[in-house]
């Protein structure tokens, strides 16, 4: 039954920010999943991917995402949880996806320094190349896609309510 609501899209994009403020408007609980991944592994992030490489990290978070167990909950995801096609296929079954959209450039003005923010991104990736990837498989898994551009917090979360009292 999709009760849930799933935000995907870039790091920096908001969605951990956007998925609070809903969870509070709409009294569903707030599940990120990064926090989750880093609980049930016993480790941040980038210890995880530092001691699994990529490819590891994204076996893990794939195989954690698709055990989620929520009902009436925000769930923010990681960035690259796009890859996983497990953990894809189980959040459509779940929730209704909303994919964060931003234009690549307000995107890296937000992003800064995408080290500091543990980017999952390879090794001669650029951000640019990274953003054209992940923007494809975004869309392909959205049920919704908000643009962002132009919006502050309040706006994107208004478009979110806006756009979901239809498809849940």
């Amino acid at each position: 039954m999709k009760n849930n609501i799933v935000l995907i899209g870039m790091p920096g994009v908001g969605k951990s920010t956007a998925g609070v403020i809903l969870a509070k408007i709409l009294g569903y609980q707030f599940i990120d999943t990064d926090i989750i991944i880093q609980q049930q592994e016993g480790k941040l992030l980038r210890d995880i991917i530092s001691e699994n490489g990529i490819d590891g990290f994204l076996e893990t978070e794939d195989r954690i995402v698709s055990t989620i167990s929520a009902r009436h909950s925000v769930i923010a995801t990681g960035g690259s949880v796009v890859y996983g096609s497990r953990a894809m296929e189980h959040l459509r079954e779940i929730g209704v996806i909303v994919y964060l959209s931003l234009d690549y450039r307000k995107l890296r003005y937000r992003l800064g320094n995408i080290s500091s923010r543990g980017v999952v991104i390879r090794e001669g990736q650029t951000l640019a190349q990274l953003y054209n990837e992940r923007s494809a498989l975004y869309e392909k898994y959205a049920d919704i896609t908000i643009d962002e551009n132009g919006c502050n917090i309040e706006r994107t979360v208004g478009k979110i309510l806006d756009s979901i009292g239809r498809d849940l």
